[in-house]
C-alpha cells in the first residue's frame, strides 16, 4: 500500500511515532516528510521540521518563567493559540490535506462501533480544540482514551457513537507515561462498554483499528491491518526538550491517523486487543501504535481506586489567571486572561501579587505554589499591589486549571 500522506504527529510529544489526536477544525499537516516536531499538550499547532503553524492550534506548554499561574504543571502557562495566517499549511511547509480515503480504510461497522465515543477537548479561554476517540468500561460512564486527547482541557464533551448521545465528561485522573486518562460522563446510564480480550493478540493476527479518523465526528473509520511486533518502544521528546518513551507497544501495519487516539484496535473475533495511540511519519506505509489492553485496564483500575503514583495525577488544578512578566523575579502581572479569578478580582497588567490565600508570595515560583495548595472552585483571598504601590484585596473563586 503506497501512502503520500505528509507527516503526522501526536499533540503532546515528537518522534519518529506520532499521536493522533486533532484539532477539530484542522486536518492538514504541513512541511516535508521526516522526523516532526510535537508540540503541545493536546493543542498543539501540527507542523513539520519547517515549523510551519495553523491558527486556532494551541501552542502548548512554554518551559520559561512567563506564564498562566495555575496548579498541576511547571509553572510555564501555555504557548501561542495558533501562529500561522489561519489558512491550512501557513509557514514554510506546504498543507496537504489528510483524508482517511486509502485502500486499507472503511467505514466502521455498527458493531465495530459499538462501546466507541467520540470526544471534543476544549480550552474554553484559548478557545481551542481538540478532537479524538474513546472506549466505555462501564454502563454508567467509565471513559477510557489517550491523556493527549485531553491533555490542555478544561472542559469535554463525550459523544456514545452507538447512541449518537452526547454528555459532559470530567477526567477522574491520568497517567501522561502510559498515555491513559479515565473520564467520568454526567448523568449516564445504561451505556455499552466495549468487550475486551485480555489475553491480547499475537505477531502476524489480523487486526482492525477504528476511530475517530481526522477528528471530524459522524461514523468512525476501520483500518484493517496485521501484527508486526508485540514488544515495541518508542522514543519520543517532549515540547521542552527532554526524551520519554512509550514501551511495549503492540505494533501494528495499519492506516491509523490523527483523531484515532483512544480508539479500539480488535482482534478477528471482534474484541479489544488495545487503545490506539501513535501512529508512524515520513514512509511510504503507516506504522501504528498501540497500548495493549491489559494495561490500559490496568492504569485505568489504579486511577479509579484512587491509587497514589508520581505517575498519576487527578482531576483538575486551580486556576488563578494571570500571566507573568520574564523581566520580573516577583509575581508582576504582564497579563490577565478574560473572566478568570484574577480578572474578576480586578488585577490588571502591571499589579504585582502579594498573597494567595493568606501565604505570602514574593516570586513566580512562590505565587505557583501557592495557587497549587489549593482546588479549583476553592473561595480564598487574594492581595496585589498596583503600579502606584497601593494594596488590593478581594475574595475570588479558583477557576479550574487546564488538565495537566
Amino acid at each position: 500500500m503506497q501512502n503520500t500522506r505528509s507527516p503526522l504527529r501526536r499533540l503532546t510529544r515528537s518522534a519518529a511515532a506520532l499521536g493522533l489526536a486533532v484539532p477539530l477544525t484542522v486536518f492538514a499537516v504541513a512541511g516535508p516528510a521526516g522526523a516532526a516536531r510535537i508540540v503541545g499538550n493536546g493543542w498543539a499547532s501540527l507542523h513539520g521540521s519547517t515549523q510551519a503553524s495553523y491558527a486556532g492550534g494551541y501552542g502548548g506548554y512554554s518551559s520559561g518563567p512567563e506564564g498562566y499561574a495555575y496548579s498541576g504543571s511547571p509553572f510555564g502557562g501555555y504557548g501561542s493559540f495558533g501562529s500561522g495566517s489561519g489558512s491550512v499549511g501557513s509557514g514554510s511547509g506546504s498543507g496537504q490535506t489528510t483524508q482517511a480515503t486509502d485502500e486499507a480504510t472503511s467505514t466502521a461497522t455498527a458493531a465495530q462501533s459499538v462501546g466507541l465515543v467520540e470526544i471534543t477537548s476544549v480550552l474554553d479561554f484559548g478557545e481551542a480544540e481538540s478532537a479524538g476517540t474513546g472506549m466505555i468500561l462501564s454502563s454508567d460512564g467509565t471513559v477510557v482514551t489517550n491523556h493527549h486527547v485531553v491533555a490542555g482541557a478544561t472542559s469535554i464533551t463525550v459523544t456514545d457513537v452507538a447512541t449518537g448521545k452526547t454528555y459532559t465528561a470530567r477526567v477522574v485522573g491520568a497517567d501522561a507515561t502510559d498515555d491513559v486518562a479515565v473520564l467520568k460522563l454526567a448523568d449516564a446510564t445504561g451505556l455499552t462498554p466495549v468487550a475486551v480480550d485480555e489475553e491480547g493478540t499475537g505477531v502476524g493476527a489480523s487486526v482492525t483499528a477504528v476511530g475517530d479518523a481526522n477528528g471530524d465526528g459522524g461514523t468512525l473509520t476501520a483500518a484493517a491491518g496485521s501484527v508486526k511486533s508485540l514488544d515495541s518502544t518508542i522514543t519520543v521528546q517532549d515540547d521542552d526538550g527532554t526524551s520519554s518513551t512509550l514501551a511495549h507497544e503492540i505494533e501494528i501495519a495499519a492506516d491509523i491517523i490523527p483523531g484515532d487516539s483512544g480508539g479500539a484496535l480488535y482482534n478477528s473475533d471482534g474484541k479489544v486487543v488495545g487503545m490506539n495511540v501513535a501512529a508512524s511519519e515520513g514512509s511510504a506505509e503507516v506504522t501504528g501504535y498501540v497500548i495493549p489492553i491489559a494495561r490500559v485496564e490496568s492504569v485505568a483500575n489504579e486511577i479509579l481506586t484512587g491509587e497514589t503514583s508520581s505517575e498519576i495525577t487527578y482531576g483538575y488544578g486551580a486556576f488563578l489567571g494571570v500571566e507573568l512578566s520574564s523581566a520580573s523575579t516577583a509575581p508582576l502581572v504582564s497579563a490577565v486572561i478574560d473572566d478568570s479569578a484574577a480578572a474578576k478580582a480586578g488585577i490588571t497588567a502591571g499589579d504585582t501579587v502579594t498573597s494567595v490565600g493568606g501565604t505570602k508570595v514574593g516570586t513566580a515560583t512562590g505565587l505557583k505554589s501557592a495557587v497549587a495548595s489549593h482546588q479549583a472552585g476553592s473561595q480564598i483571598a487574594i492581595t496585589w499591589t498596583d503600579q502606584s504601590g497601593a494594596t488590593h484585596s478581594a475574595e475570588v473563586t479558583l477557576g479550574r486549571a487546564p488538565v495537566a
